[in-house]
């Protein structure tokens, strides 16, 4: 995989200046002369060191990006562990203090609502829809629309795929068992939960456990088997969910565009382009890490209650999904036009899904 990847980068970065489109960027037709100054780079991530997967990405990123551009670009990354401050990538980047960042978009919708479209949205796109969406179906174009406003330029970093619903401390039968149920779940699921009763917050991953272990929280959602079950949580909380509300969690790479702008062209194709390598290797780790603890999970766990939610459950939050939508669309017109994108592409997509990798899976069932 490894060998591939820096195969891929080579033909990608040789490709670059006769597609520059591409990566989103206005590079098309710019000079390339490139000299040899060194540019080091800082990037803070929401995790805490060596964080699995997730600092993988960003760790692959840095060697890809000084490899590709033969040491030219030099990228420092720094863990919540030095900055402290989990949750402050977007400021850190914004205000220049940092030039790069790692995290997850709908982090920052108390910021700007438009940011919480981009890493997932419930009933919402798989991860190949959605990467198919920011490609070729406007949603890098929208992204740029909501950031550039903030100086700031985004680029997926990562998915975990589709992710589980959550750890819970009891069963979930009714809609009536989420009434003041206090559960951390970010982004437009958190307003979900709250339509439907629920009392959600954010919480950094390095301390998920204790606040679950200790009552401050009565159920969780992370990702899934790749990253849950060594945070410890099915000793806590013995109900595992399915999902719904995060079918395609896409991390992303965050750029101060003052100093993005202020590289010679052909390093800012190298940073971009290490950028959508590095995503793509921590979806496919994600995936087989996943398969890996699922297996591991039901031979050495067999307590872990998996469960889904019931079917009145499901009608409820999908209910209340539909309803603030709509109530986003009617006060934002960025909202409404990024909301009828994403639904539109979906219709499309899923179409082809449905007949394609669907119907495939469904002649496989035993």
């Amino acid at each position: 995989m490894k060998k591939f990847m820096q195969l891929f980068a080579v033909a990608a970065l040789i490709s670059t200046t006769a597609n520059a489109g591409w990566f989103g960027d206005d590079d098309k037709g710019a000079d390339v002369t490139k000299d040899n100054t060194v540019y080091t780079l800082k990037l803070a991530e929401t995790w805490p060191s060596n964080f699995p997967i997730f600092g993988d990405a960003t760790k692959n990123f840095a060697k890809l990006a000084n490899d590709m551009s033969g040491g030219r670009l030099v990228i420092k990354v720094d863990s919540k562990n030095k900055h402290k401050s989990a949750l402050g990538i977007f400021d850190f980047v914004k205000s220049g203090q940092y030039d790069l960042g790692h995290s997850a978009s709908y982090y920052w919708k108390g910021k700007d609502i438009n940011t919480l479209f981009f890493t997932s949205m419930p009933f919402g796109m798989t991860t190949s829809e959605q990467h198919s969406w920011f490609e070729y179906g406007g949603g890098q174009e929208l992204m740029d629309k909501v950031y550039s406003k903030h100086g700031m330029k985004s680029i997926i970093g990562g998915s975990t795929g589709n992710q589980m619903g959550g750890w819970f401390q009891k069963e979930i039968n009714t809609v009536n068992d989420l009434q003041g149920l206090k559960m951390r779940i970010p982004g437009f699921a958190g307003e979900i939960m709250a339509e439907v009763g629920a009392k959600p917050t954010n919480i950094p991953a390095g301390e998920l456990y204790t606040a679950l272990d200790r009552g401050t929280i009565d159920a969780l959602e992370w990702v899934g088997p790749s990253l849950d079950l060594r945070m410890g949580f099915h000793k806590v909380a013995p109900y595992y969910y399915t999902g719904w509300h995060e079918p395609s969690t896409e991390l992303q790479f965050l750029i101060n565009l003052e100093k993005y702008n202020s590289l010679p062209a052909d390093l800012r194709s190298i940073l971009i382009t290490a950028m959508k390598l590095s995503a793509y290797e921590m979806y496919v780790q994600s995936e087989h890490e996943s398969a890996k603890n699922w297996a591991s999970m039901k031979k050495d766990f067999p307590n872990i209650k998996v469960k889904t939610f019931p079917k009145p459950v499901f009608d409820a939050l999908r209910s209340a999904n539909d309803k603030l939508l709509k109530e986003l669309a009617a006060k934002n017109p960025l909202s409404k036009e990024i909301i009828e994108s994403q639904a539109n592409y979906l219709a499309k997509s899923r179409a082809w899904t449905a007949i394609s990798d669907q119907s495939y899976l469904n002649s496989q069932s035993k």
